[in-house]
């Protein structure tokens, strides 16, 4: 293959979590490539309700064709983010994607909902994403600079003020249009040096541990679709002209439409044409 049809081949992203579901997909498509990845993860031992360890995952990239850096650490630990990001530098000579994918859900209302379980989805979810976009400024600049197409790509929605979904779970919205809010304004920052700055959302549920175990059970499962699309458009995203592509809050099938893919059944964890579950936000 060239480098034309394996455009990550040789590039280097740095993701948080990364160990199960949609980060474990998106990574394993950029492997795919060749291309270079840091995982920064916690789950070091497996989970009594979830698959998936940051061993496991770095397995799972290594025999796509990926080569990884297993960093142990907590995305909430600025010396730990800061140390990932330096390691990722000495390792493989710089960073030119950032993937901001862990996050933590509670949809619990205000009324109920622990603060410790507040902290937690903003420490993760919008502290997290700021602080290791933050740290990469400086390695991503340097990529642009040799033309390496840097991005950051964010796994949160469109900034959607209907009040319903700030109504429905009050402490998530918070914490995900956090993330969104450091889209909005790392583009508009990084645009002049040529760094491409995105949010990627799915319009359907996404099969995964965290939808099965916390949201709606097998039976939102069945109406889901597979992490593959997300991780396809992602792919679509990243591989985009950096210059051209920031700012954007793209909804994953809008993406595969917008390259001419839109036969979407391979997507559907459940075969036929029945109803599927739209995701939250949108």
């Amino acid at each position: 293959m060239t480098g034309a049809q394996k455009p990550l081949a040789g590039r280097t992203m740095i993701m948080s979590g990364g160990s199960r579901g949609i980060g474990l997909e998106i990574a394993k498509r950029a492997a795919a490539d060749g291309a270079n990845i840091t995982l920064i993860a916690k789950t070091d031992v497996p989970h009594p309700k979830l698959p998936g360890t940051i061993h496991t995952a770095a397995a799972e990239l290594e025999t796509a064709g990926g080569t990884v850096l297993k960093y142990l650490g907590d995305v909430r630990d600025d010396e730990a983010v800061a140390d990932a990001v330096r390691q990722t530098q000495e390792r493989f000579g710089g960073i030119d994607m950032v993937v901001n994918n862990a996050s933590a859900i509670d949809i619990s209302p205000t009324e109920f909902l622990p603060m410790k379980k507040y902290d937690l989805m903003q420490d993760i979810n919008c502290r997290g994403s700021f602080l290791l976009s933050k740290l990469s400024i400086p390695a991503l600049k340097d990529s642009a600079q040799a033309g390496r197409n840097p991005h950051i790509l964010t796994l949160s929605p469109p900034l959607n003020l209907d009040p319903k979904w700030a109504g429905m779970a009050l402490g998530y919205t918070i914490a995900k249009y956090g993330m969104s809010l450091t889209t909005l304004g790392l583009s508009e920052e990084l645009r002049k040096y040529g760094i491409g700055v995105n949010s990627l959302w799915p319009r359907t549920t996404i099969a995964t541990a965290a939808v099965k175990n916390l949201l709606g059970g097998e039976e939102m499962v069945s109406t889901s679709r597979t992490p593959d699309i997300y991780a396809d458009a992602a792919y679509l995203v990243l591989t985009s002209p950096a210059k051209d592509t920031t700012g954007n809050f793209f909804i994953d099938d809008e993406v595969l439409a917008a390259h001419g893919i839109t036969d979407l059944d391979k997507y559907r964890v459940t075969p036929g044409d029945g109803p599927l579950t739209t995701d939250l936000f949108l």
